[in-house]
């Protein structure tokens, strides 16, 4: 599956660069008895249907191209936005969060919990800084980057 995540971006980056979008993610996976390749795509103030199904079309027609064929199952290809609690996965995903609203799942216990939503206060090569609403009281949590197993933004309520 990897080797099709790493396929599909390589096709996919020429066609970012030529929009001025930004690819956000890419995966592969199977869900009941579909695969699903799902490519999330993204540009300053939103990107909308349209320009997703220019992507999809694109990137369609290079896939149709390639042989031997890196996915030799039937599956359905989806490209849209990541939506507002978009991943933060590369550097400067984490870069752009700084000041926002975040949802972090850890590998392991930090304090009493596995999970974790507040305000991206800081960010180093090492941690970052989470500072959390706990049941009034503000604690802000240093957080190492190692011990992030997912992180997204969040919709704060």
């Amino acid at each position: 599956m990897s080797t099709v995540v790493e396929t599909v971006t390589n096709l996919v980056q020429p066609i970012m660069a030529r929009h001025q979008f930004e690819l956000v993610d890419v995966e592969f996976v199977k869900e009941g008895k579909g695969w699903y390749l799902r490519v999330y795509i993204d540009k300053p103030g939103g990107i909308n249907i349209e320009e997703c199904a220019l992507v999809s079309d694109e990137l369609s027609e290079q896939l149709d191209t390639l042989d031997p064929d890196p996915i030799p199952q039937a599956y359905f290809l989806e490209v849209s936005s990541p939506g507002a609690e978009r991943p933060l996965k590369k550097p400067e995903d984490f870069e752009k969060a700084v000041g926002q609203y975040i949802h972090v799942s850890l590998y392991q216990k930090i304090g009493n919990s596995k999970v974790y939503e507040g305000t991206l206060e800081k960010l180093t090569a090492e941690q970052l800084d989470l500072k959390v609403n706990l049941k009034g009281r503000f604690k802000t949590f240093e957080i190492p980057r190692s011990a992030i197993a997912q992180a997204r933004l969040a919709i704060k309520f």
